[in-house]
């Protein structure tokens, strides 16, 4: 069975940092691109971190660039987010996902394998 389950989230004041990871399980995923998004209450679900399945190509959308970094170790099938900077904005559940390309792709809908998330809070 495959598997993907986050971990890391949590309350944070803003300004302050968190780590998220997902370790995946079922298959190797060495040959998938995979991603973060994340959704906040009420809205849609918005792509925050791609990466290729090498590891040598990353995509971040304005709003997280500079203060998110995605990165992955395909020995140990796992791939992280670290979020530093945090705003308040950046509430909302973060989700991982592996998309059976080596492509990144900032399209929900074109990943294969989710999480189920883990809830990251920045207060003010």
């Amino acid at each position: 069975q495959v598997q993907l389950v986050e971990s890391g989230g949590g309350l944070v004041q803003a300004g302050g940092s968190l780590r998220l990871s997902c370790a995946a399980s079922g298959r190797t995923f060495s040959s998938d691109a995979m991603g973060w998004f994340r959704q906040a209450p009420g809205k849609e679900r918005e792509f925050v971190a791609g990466i290729s399945s090498s590891g040598s190509s990353t995509y971040y959308p304005d709003s997280v660039k500079g203060r998110f970094t995605i990165s992955r170790d395909n020995a140990k099938n796992t791939m992280y987010l670290q979020m530093n900077s945090l705003k308040p904005e950046d509430t909302a559940v973060y989700s991982c996902a592996a998309r059976l390309r080596s492509g990144v792709s900032t399209h929900p809908y074109e990943y294969n394998y989710w999480g189920q998330g883990t809830q990251v809070t920045v207060s003010s």
